[in-house]
């Protein structure tokens, strides 16, 4: 799945694509929640990948945290499941889909037939957990799920993929089509050295030069800022990537809580600093401000996904 000439030939061709996506007829049988109050929908949608390089740092808590947050803003808010393997973002909602995305790529049903709507409007996409079959997924799959996401294209603001944890296939191939990647980590320093180890993988074989941080779990933004420090430092000595520090969550216990209710903390204890965390995350995303990373905000996830699978 490694990058080559042939991909960086394409990039003519990926506007076209995305000229004659935005020009042409709204797909999907269904409308998508409109924005909320104050928000002007977006012009294309934004892809962020949320991902990190160990599991256990809190990488699902910050997507689904972060999913609520917009969906209050206004934002019209789509939440991918791409741990096809060990899924649960659905339980941070609450959710209990009758479908996921194992019937999706078994061909039993449509993208718009498994989502699930929370009720707060955020639209999740969930995965299948315990299966290994869709763990590595093949060039047809990836076809057939780039055809499927083209259907949905006009119907949401911000798409949030959950990746899982690591680098294998799956990871590199989300973390690629999306716009903009968001590394999440905690001041562990397994856990440094493994995002680290990620954000490498996806500079040298796959050309990403562009990464967001989120620091979880600190004791103190000067924590935070410590571990973004070690991060850039190594970086500008062994690889040319840039960082951005986009915040940190504090350490809070009721985050154990909040999972064990499957409900976001944001929800439960929306005045606690955690929560003020994922609104200051929010707001330094910048969404409404044109995608500064190379890939341009007019690239859609979706003809990136259909690069990526025709020459994997």
């Amino acid at each position: 799945m490694e990058f080559d000439g042939r991909e960086r030939d394409q990039a003519g061709t990926l506007r076209s694509l995305s000229r004659e996506m935005d020009s042409g007829p709204a797909g999907g049988p269904a409308a998508g929640p409109a924005a909320g109050p104050g928000v002007k929908p977006l012009k294309a949608a934004r892809v962020l990948s949320i991902t990190s390089g160990k599991g256990g740092v809190g990488k699902t808590v910050c997507a689904a945290n972060l999913a609520l947050v917009l969906a209050r803003r206004g934002y019209r808010v789509l939440v991918i499941d791409a741990d096809l393997g060990l899924a649960n973002i659905d339980l941070y909602f609450g959710l209990s889909p009758q479908y996921n995305l194992n019937h999706f790529f078994s061909g039993e049903k449509k993208l718009d037939e498994i989502s699930i709507a929370t009720d707060e409007g955020i639209v999740v996409l969930p995965a299948g957990s315990g299966i290994q079959k869709y763990t590595r997924l093949d060039s047809t799959q990836k076809l057939v799920f780039m055809e499927g996401l083209e259907t949905l294209h006009d119907r949401f603001d911000v798409v949030l993929i959950d990746t899982e944890a690591g680098i294998s296939e799956n990871v590199t191939y989300f973390n690629v089509a999306a716009q903009d990647i968001i590394v999440v980590t905690t001041p562990e320093p397994t856990a440094i050295s493994d995002a680290y180890a990620l954000m490498k993988l996806l500079s040298t074989r796959f050309y990403e030069k562009r990464f967001k941080l989120i620091v979880n779990s600190v004791s103190s933004e000067n924590e935070a800022l410590d571990v973004y420090q070690k991060l850039t430092m190594v970086s500008s000595r062994f690889i040319d990537i840039s960082i951005d520090f986009l915040g940190s969550v504090p350490l809070d216990k009721r985050f154990t809580e909040s999972v064990r209710k499957q409900r976001t903390l944001v929800e439960i204890y929306p005045k606690s600093k955690a929560s003020q965390a994922f609104t200051d995350l929010m707001e330094n995303l910048a969404l409404d401000t044109e995608c500064l990373a190379p890939k341009g905000s007019q690239q859609f996830f979706w003809n990136r996904l259909l690069s990526i699978a025709e020459n994997s």
